[in-house]
């Protein structure tokens, strides 16, 4: 990205991220220091982003109906991301709808593809309907991440007021990035200097 672009598009990705492109939207929402961010808050937005993650073409429009659908699937992600990391039972019906909508969006055409490394699967997303199969990809994605080997290291961030999910390279890590876990290391000197 060049320097034009606003502080928030430059925050560093969180592990996880380079794999999954659901943690990548959930991810879509934080707080720093001035307050909320929603890179996803208009359309237009919205739009740049899947172009960013290379889910639509910059000719593929976005309408009010698709971004509220995009929003939709995000928050369920973070409803089901939660929901698997508490283990607390099921999560709510709403969130389990939304993602299976947003796969049967766009059903994709299961593939064997063979490269230098071997076979491998490659399906294809239907392309009827573009911004359907980049949702549908995104949930399917999600879908991936929820029952896959790595949910077991998924965690939010530990930082106050950091909404970012992530997943752990190591048992002890609690913060998405240094700069969380500077911020909290910060902040508990702070309290225990004013305490003396």
């Amino acid at each position: 990205m060049d320097h034009a672009d606003p502080v928030y598009l430059r925050q560093p990705p969180v592990p996880g991220e380079e794999r999954f492109l659901s943690l990548a939207l959930v991810n879509t929402r934080f707080d720093l220091s001035h307050g909320a961010v929603d890179l996803l808050d208009d359309t237009e937005a919205a739009h740049l982003w899947l172009v960013r993650h290379e889910l639509l073409t910059d000719r593929t429009a976005l309408n009010g109906r698709q971004h509220g659908r995009l929003l939709s699937l995000r928050e369920a992600v973070r409803t089901l991301l939660r929901a698997r990391t508490e283990g607390a039972g099921p999560p709510p019906a709403d969130a389990l709808d939304t993602l299976n909508s947003a796969l049967a969006g766009a059903p994709s055409t299961p593939r064997l593809a063979w490269s230098a490394t071997g076979p491998h699967r490659a399906d294809t997303p239907d392309t009827g309907n573009p911004v359907a199969a980049a949702l549908s990809q995104l949930a399917d994605d999600a879908t991936d991440l929820l029952v896959g080997t790595e949910a077991e290291r998924l965690t939010e961030c530990a930082a106050q007021n950091c909404a970012r999910w992530f997943l752990r390279s190591h048992g002890a890590r609690r913060w998405c990035t240094t700069r969380c876990g500077n911020r909290v290391r910060a902040a508990r000197s702070y309290a225990a200097r004013k305490q003396q």
